[in-house]
């Protein structure tokens, strides 16, 4: 049944030279540095406004690349599905990840699946890996904050969190809230294309934009100074979070990016940026400093300023 299975629902979409052959692992060759990156996707629901779980696995790992300024180039993607998941969902999720893998230009080259009993999975779980070319003389880290630098945010944040959440539990807004899942790897390379200065790229997911940025300040050991008025946030994520006692700098994202940049490359960083359909609402938000090392200071729209925290705990579990 699981031959069958493979057979049916994940061959004819996922198929590719690499992958066809069947075997154990994929073989290819590749010159220069890579890039490698794991991770997992147990979001629930598993269908939500602006994607899906399989939607969210591909451009997740596809991020992660990016932010190290690499090139995606062969994906892994591996199903843990709890019996009773109609084929017709499981389908519709395989459909997806291909669409995003395919949009992204990278290939899904191996895989694994597996069928558990009913109530050990919450439907389904995702397990991914990513491979990408890191170009010559792109050097990303979370570790290369200066003093002096920009700090650039791609667009809203909050979206993926408050969407999900509204899925979940029900609750309705004057306008439909879409999830921001998307690839942001055409974007990072125009913004590579444009500076040779840009020092680090984060994409701020668990956690969100506060938690971000202060494990940059902790890596680079320096502190970062941002203004709340610059921030983006939807009307309706920010009606949310009043009436849900959140704070959006801690709502997950899933189509943003931070930047660190130098500040003479900055404008033409953000314009490039801007020209991206993932980046039209991109704004400096912020400085990096040498003072208050290892913090992040918010200045608030009234002129005060507050130490922005890193997250303790989670405000909203099963976000991806």
């Amino acid at each position: 049944m699981s031959h069958d299975l493979v057979a049916r629902r994940f061959l004819p979409a996922f198929n590719n030279p690499h992958l066809a052959k069947l075997d154990d692992a994929a073989i290819f060759d590749i010159q220069g540095h890579l890039a490698f990156t794991t991770d997992s996707y147990v979001i629930t629901p598993i269908f939500f406004p602006g994607g899906d779980i399989g939607k969210l696995a591909v451009c997740g790992t596809v991020n992660d690349l990016a932010m190290m300024g690499a090139v995606p180039l062969y994906l892994s993607l591996s199903f843990i599905i709890e019996e009773g998941l109609p084929e017709d969902e499981l389908q519709a999720i395989v459909d997806s990840a291909q669409r995003a893998a395919a949009d992204a230009g990278a290939m899904i080259v191996t895989g694994d699946t597996k069928v558990v009993p009913h109530g050990s999975a919450d439907k389904l779980f995702v397990n991914t890996s990513g491979i990408g070319a890191v170009p010559t003389g792109i050097h990303l880290s979370g570790s290369n904050a200066r003093a002096g630098d920009r700090v650039i945010l791609s667009g809203t944040i909050g979206d993926h969190g408050i969407a999900v959440l509204s899925q979940r539990e029900g609750l309705s807004f004057s306008t439909t809230l879409q999830s921001d899942c998307a690839s942001l790897n055409e974007m990072v390379a125009q913004m590579l294309e444009a500076s040779s200065n840009i020092h680090c790229l984060r994409d701020p997911t668990r956690g969100g934009l506060a938690t971000t940025l202060n494990e940059i300040a902790a890596q680079s050991g320096v502190g970062i100074r941002i203004e709340e008025a610059t921030i983006p946030v939807r009307r309706e994520v920010q009606a949310a979070c009043e009436m849900l006692g959140f704070d959006p700098l801690y709502v997950a994202n899933e189509g943003k990016l931070v930047a660190v940049v130098a500040s003479e490359d900055a404008e033409q960083v953000l314009r490039a940026m801007q020209r991206n359909e993932h980046g039209r609402e991109a704004a400096i938000i912020g400085e990096v400093t040498a003072e208050s090392v290892g913090r992040v200071v918010m200045k608030t729209s009234i002129g005060a300023s507050r130490i922005v925290d890193m997250l303790v705990g989670d405000i909203l579990p099963r976000i991806c």
